[in-house]
C-alpha cells in the first residue's frame, strides 16, 4: 500500500463506526459509469458537507491492495448487483490537493510547483509498489505500463479538493494553467484516458474552472450544489437520515431543522449540513459550527464588493427575502466577477446561500448561516450597509418604545426607496418592506411570516429568542385603511391567541397608507398597542 497509490482502507475503517451515516449508494453511481463515456465525475459542494468521507469510502471500495468486505457487506452498496464485480478490483490514485498546496504555503514556494510535486509523489508510490518504468517514461507512460503488465489493472482516480490550486493561487494564472494542464493530460488525452482511466471522481467547493465559456476539462460530467441531479442525496444528510439520528440520540428534530436545514433539491427534499448535525449530537448543543470549522472563505470579502445592487440584495437576504439570481456565466473561481449575480453564485457554492432551481432564487438557508451573516454585516465597511443596520436597530427601539410617528416615517422611507412603483401596492412587496425595515431582527428575534393566530394570519411576527426579554411584535402593513382599524382587525381576529401566556408583552403594530398618488397621499401612519392595556 502506498500513500497516494492504493492507499488501502484504513482511513475509511476509522470513520465507518456506529455513527457512520451510510452513503455507500454513491458507489453505485460511480460503478455504473466505469469504463463508459461518462466515467469522469466532478461532484462539488461546500466544505464540511462530507466530501472527504466520500473520498475515503471510494478509495477503500475500489483499492485492489486490500480486502474491504468487512467494511461494506452490511452497507447499502452490498445490495447492488455489481457489488462484487467492482469491489477491490482497481488500482487507485487518491490525491488530496490541499496537502500539496499546504506544503507550498508552509515553505513559501510557488504554486507552479504543484503539478511537479503531484507527479513525483505518484511516481514514487508506483516504484515502491513494484512497478518498473523505462528510462524515458513520462508519468503517463509509466501509468500505462502499469496497466499493461501481467495482472495489471486500470486506474480509478479519486481527487479531493481538486480546486485547491484555483482557490489558493487565485491571482496566479500561470499556476492555475499548469495545474489544469496536468488534469487535461490525465482526463482529456485520447492516448491515455481510455486505456488507463477506468473512472475518475473529483470533489471540491467550486465547479471546474472555465476556459472561456467552457469547462477547462470538458469531458467531466459536473454535479454541483446548484444542479446536483442524481447526486442530490449525497450532497449532505437527507431529512430521513437526520430524523433517524435525532430519534436515536434524543435530539429535537424541529430545532435541528431550524438550525441546519434549508438546502433543497428536486426529488430529494431537504438536505442538511452533515458536520453541524453530527457536532450538535456530539456536543448536545445547537450552535454555529460553521464558523468554528472554517467552513468557507470569509463572507466579508464577498458581501463587501462594490457591485450595483449588491448592498440592497444582502439587506433583502438578511431580512428573510428570497432574491432572483442568474447563475449562468460564473467563471468558477474566486476572482472573476461580472456583477452581483456572480457573487451570489459563489455564495451558493460556498454554502452561504441556498438555491431554488424552480424559482431561480437564493435565500439564507438556516439559523446557523443567518448568524454568520448577522455577525458579518456589522463589520462591513460599506456606509450604506452600516446605515441600514443603524436605521433598523433604531426602528426596533422606536417600535418597542411606542414612537409611532418615527416608525411610520421609517417604514415610509423604506417603502419609497426599495419598491418599484408598479409593485408599490402588492401584498408580497408590502411584506418585503417590513422585512427590509426590520432586517436586524436576528439579534433578538425569530421572524415568522403569516403566523397563524386566532382567526387570521399576522403578516410578520417577531418572536423573541429564548434568551431575549424583548416584547413579541405582530406587524401589519395595509393600504386604504386607518392604523386604528388595522389594530382593531388584529384584536377582533385574535392575532394574540396563544401568545398571551408567553410571559412577555405583545405589541400590535398597525401601519397604513393611502395608495393613491398625490401630495401627502402616500403618507404612512402607525398605531402601536400593547395587548391587554
Amino acid at each position: 500500500m502506498g500513500f497516494y497509490v492504493n492507499p488501502g482502507n484504513s482511513s475509511f475503517t476509522r470513520i465507518a463506526g456506529p455513527r457512520y451515516v451510510d452513503k455507500t449508494g454513491l458507489i453505485s453511481l460511480i460503478n455504473e459509469r466505469i469504463g463508459k463515456e461518462n466515467s469522469l465525475v466532478c461532484f462539488s459542494r461546500p466544505r464540511r458537507f462530507g466530501k472527504t468521507y466520500a473520498v475515503k469510502m471510494l478509495a477503500a471500495y475500489y483499492d485492489c491492495s486490500c480486502d474491504s468486505h468487512a467494511l461494506f457487506d452490511d452497507k447499502t452498496i452490498a445490495q447492488a448487483k455489481d457489488y462484487e464485480k467492482h469491489l477491490n478490483q482497481y488500482n487507485v490514485i487518491c490525491l488530496d490537493i490541499t496537502g500539496f498546496t499546504s506544503d507550498i504555503k508552509k515553505r513559501h514556494g510557488s504554486f507552479l510547483e504543484v503539478p511537479g510535486m503531484i507527479e513525483k509523489a505518484i511516481w514514487k508510490d508506483l516504484v515502491e509498489a513494484g512497478y518498473t518504468p523505462d528510462k524515458d517514461d513520462t508519468l503517463n507512460d509509466f501509468i500505462l505500463r502499469c496497466t499493461d503488465v501481467k495482472g495489471g489493472k486500470p486506474f480509478i482516480f479519486i481527487i479531493d479538493e481538486w480546486d485547491a490550486v484555483i482557490r489558493e493561487a487565485r491571482e496566479d494564472a500561470d499556476a492555475q494553467t499548469a495545474y489544469l494542464n496536468l488534469l487535461r493530460g490525465w482526463f482529456k488525452n485520447e492516448n491515455f484516458t481510455p486505456k488507463a482511466v477506468a473512472a475518475a471522481y473529483m470533489t471540491g467547493i467550486l465547479p471546474i474552472k472555465k476556459d472561456g465559456s467552457q469547462s477547462a476539462i470538458s469531458d467531466f460530467k459536473e454535479y454541483t450544489i446548484i444542479k446536483p441531479r442524481t447526486f442530490g442525496p449525497y450532497v449532505g444528510f437527507t431529512e430521513e437520515e437526520v430524523d433517524r439520528l435525532c430519534k436515536k440520540h434524543h435530539v429535537d428534530f424541529e430545532t435541528m431543522k431550524q438550525w441546519y436545514d434549508g438546502y433543497h433539491f428536486p426529488n430529494v427534499g431537504s438536505v442538511y449540513n452533515p458536520n453541524s448535525v453530527m457536532a450538535t449530537i456530539e456536543n448536545d448543543d445547537f450552535d454555529s459550527y460553521w464558523a468554528e470549522s472554517s467552513a468557507a472563505e470569509p463572507l466579508m470579502e464577498y458581501i463587501s464588493k462594490d457591485y450595483n445592487g449588491l448592498t440592497k440584495t444582502i439587506a433583502e437576504l438578511v431580512g428573510g427575502i428570497a432574491v432572483k439570481v442568474n447563475t449562468t456565466g460564473f467563471a468558477n473561481d474566486l476572482t472573476t466577477f461580472r456583477g452581483k449575480d456572480d457573487v451570489l453564485t459563489l455564495l451558493i457554492h460556498l454554502g452561504y446561500l441556498a438555491y431554488d432551481a424552480d424559482q431561480k432564487t437564493v435565500r439564507i438557508p438556516n439559523e446557523e448561516i443567518r448568524q454568520e451573516f448577522q455577525k458579518t454585516i456589522r463589520e462591513v465597511k460599506h456606509e450604506a450597509t452600516l446605515k441600514r443596520l443603524q436605521e433598523s436597530e433604531k426602528l426596533f427601539m422606536d417600535t418597542i418604545q411606542g414612537h409611532e410617528e418615527a416608525v411610520a416615517a421609517q417604514i415610509e422611507k423604506v417603502h419609497a426607496e426599495e419598491t418599484a412603483p408598479m409593485h408599490y401596492n402588492k401584498e408580497d412587496s408590502l411584506r418585503s418592506v417590513i422585512k427590509l425595515a426590520y432586517y436586524s431582527y436576528r439579534d433578538h428575534y425569530i421572524q415568522i411570516e403569516e403566523l397563524s393566530a386566532g382567526e387570521g394570519f399576522a403578516d410578520i411576527a417577531y418572536i423573541p429568542k429564548a434568551d431575549s426579554d424583548w416584547p413579541i411584535l405582530l406587524i401589519e402593513l395595509k393600504w386604504q385603511e386607518s392604523a386604528e382599524s388595522t389594530i382593531h382587525q388584529m384584536l377582533s381576529r385574535k392575532y394574540t391567541y396563544g401568545l398571551e401566556n408567553d410571559g412577555r408583552p405583545v405589541l400590535l403594530v398597525g401601519i397604513t397608507y393611502d395608495k393613491d398618488a398625490g401630495a401627502g397621499k402616500k403618507k404612512h401612519r402607525c398605531k402601536i398597542l400593547e395587548y391587554g392595556k
